[in-house]
Order: C-alpha cells, then structure tokens, then sequence
C-alpha cells in the first residue's frame, strides 16, 4: 500500500483559483498557503490575499497508484516539477508544518508573540535553554528578555525566532 505524498506543481500566471477547483474536481487534495499584502491602490491601502508562493502550490497523490500524468494537461496548471521526468515528493513535516500555521482558508496566520512577564525559553545560540522572562518587545523581530546568570538579571536581545513561549 502507498501513501500519499506532497509534490509542487507550478499554475499558469494568475490561474491559481483554476487550477485548484479543476485539480479538486479530479480529486486531488492541494494546498495553497496564502498570505495578505497592503497595497496602495489610488490614495487608498487595500487588504489583498495573494499565494505564498506565487506561481506554485502543493498537490498530494500516491505515486504508484495515481494517474499523476492528467495533472500537466489539468485546465491552469503549467507543469508537475519533476526531475528526469518523475516527481520528487516534498519532505512530510515540511507540508505538515506549513499547514499548521495556516487557517481553514490557508491563510497563513500571524506568529504569537509573547507580551511583557510571560517566561519563554531559548531554542539556540549562547543562552540555549535558559528560561527568561520577557522584558519588552521592541519590534517583532527581536525580544528584549531578562536572564538570571549568577543571581543577577541581564536584559539581553533575542531573535523572535528564537524563543519558546512557557504555558
């Protein structure tokens, strides 16, 4: 028995919502992660939801078993990436991990930032593992936290990325 993997197919220009209902109708599972862009139209700034990745999306099928070869001539898509003519499958957690942070739409959602007092832990660089508590949030990539090193409080700069939120 085979199991369904994610493969990246590139739609035509502008052809992502064609391309979807058409491949949806032929009953592959896609994914489209999407995100929202401020743009200025006129004298105006307009909210638009546009792919992640424009020009590409992901589709899932059991290679084996599936007749993958009816994705190039599906109605919007452009191409199956392929390499030496096969598909190669995307690693599982990298699709799954996009997925989750994604809403039903697949609307990418905005990261949790931490607010002031709440105790996090640092993932990597030299204060790897050390609890802190959150001190102040400059900007949204960096995170001013207060580490205890030797019964002392140091204020020292994080990457937003960097840390766990505790609880």
């Amino acid at each position: 028995m085979s199991i369904k993997s994610w493969f990246i197919l590139q739609y035509k220009p502008n052809a992502h919502r064609v391309a979807l209902r058409n491949l949806q109708r032929q009953g592959f599972e896609t994914f489209l992660p999407l995100h929202e862009v401020t743009q200025k139209k006129s004298t105006k700034f307009v909210l638009d939801v546009r792919p992640l990745f424009p020009g590409y999306m992901v589709v899932a099928f059991e290679l084996e078993s599936a007749p993958w070869r009816k994705i190039n001539s599906t109605m919007g898509v452009s191409r199956l990436v392929s390499f030496d003519g096969q598909p190669r499958a995307l690693p599982p957690d990298l699709v799954s991990g996009l997925m989750l942070r994604c809403d039903a739409s697949g609307k990418i959602l905005p990261p949790v930032l931490p607010c002031a007092g709440d105790e996090v832990r640092v993932l990597n660089g030299p204060f790897a593992n050390f609890i802190a508590t959150v001190e102040a949030l400059p900007g949204p990539e960096r995170i001013a936290v207060l580490i205890d090193l030797m019964g002392r409080k140091v204020r020292t700069f994080v990457p937003s990325t960097q840390i766990e939120k505790l609880g």
